[in-house]
Order: C-alpha cells, then sequence, then structure tokens
C-alpha cells in the first residue's frame, strides 16, 4: 500500500514539475506552480481575446465595400504594395498602373487577380533619385482607386 502511494506521489510531482516547465514558472513548491500555472492561463485567455478583437477589426476591414486595404513597404531598391479591394471595377488596374507611371516607378514584378474581388501585388522601383515614401505611393494608390470610383 504505501508504494502505491508514492508511485501516485511520484507521479503527481512529475506532472507538476511538467506544468511547471509548461508554464516557464520559477515556482519550487507545488501549491505556487499551481497558481503559476493559474495565471498562466489567464494571460493566455486575454491574449486570445485581444487577436479575436483584432481578427474581427481586421474582417470588417475587408468585407467594408467602401474601403479599401492598401498597404506600402518600403524596400531598399523600391516599394512592395499590396491593394485589395472586394468589389472590382474593370478601369482599376489601370487607374492604379497610371498612378505609379505618374510617380516615377517602374513595375517590376506584379501580380493581380479581378474576379470576384480585385487583389494586386505590385514591386515598383524608383526611376528617379529619392523623394518618394511609402505614405506618397500609398496615397497615390488611394487616390487612383477614388478616381475609378467617381468615373
Amino acid at each position: 500500500m504505501v508504494s502505491r502511494e508514492k508511485k501516485i506521489k511520484a507521479g503527481l510531482h512529475e506532472k507538476l514539475q511538467l506544468l511547471r516547465s509548461l508554464t516557464k514558472s520559477n515556482a519550487l513548491n507545488d501549491p505556487s506552480i499551481v497558481l503559476d500555472a493559474s495565471r498562466y492561463i489567464r494571460e493566455l485567455k486575454q491574449k486570445v481575446i485581444k487577436l479575436n478583437r483584432e481578427l474581427a477589426a481586421s474582417q470588417s476591414i475587408i468585407s467594408d465595400k467602401q474601403s479599401p486595404l492598401v498597404t506600402v513597404e518600403t524596400l531598399e531598391n523600391g516599394f512592395l504594395i499590396n491593394v485589395f479591394l472586394s468589389k472590382t471595377n474593370p478601369a482599376l488596374l489601370v487607374s492604379i498602373l497610371e498612378a505609379f507611371e505618374e510617380l516615377g516607378l517602374s513595375v517590376m514584378e506584379a501580380s493581380a487577380s479581378c474576379a470576384d474581388s480585385f487583389c494586386l501585388e505590385a514591386f515598383g522601383g524608383e526611376n528617379q533619385v529619392g523623394g518618394l515614401d511609402a505614405f506618397v505611393v500609398k496615397e497615390a494608390v488611394l487616390q487612383a482607386i477614388r478616381n475609378c470610383d467617381e468615373d
């Protein structure tokens, strides 16, 4: 009977040590390990709630037919431009490419889809030295989208 209790205690101790390592606890006694694990679980729940809110916000932006999602990333020798719009317009791609031309950006590589929604990923390099930043490029793309919607 005594050896069975020792096995149970040893198994419980082993599981608590595993819990301690999983939760990155520095606690030395069993109750402290359980408390640290409880805090860790609460923190994880808060992170899940925060991520769910961010996901819901991003999905509402994407599903909103009025607001395009435009991101511009500055690279060493140009810009990476991503455009998503839940509606499509046959003239939209042309309008955006004309905006690139007006800025002096030459499109090095691009992929576009205009089936149910409009998606564009383009890498543009500057023809002229300096003067452009990501904000200017993004505003030009947004203006091209607005101009296309007005026509």
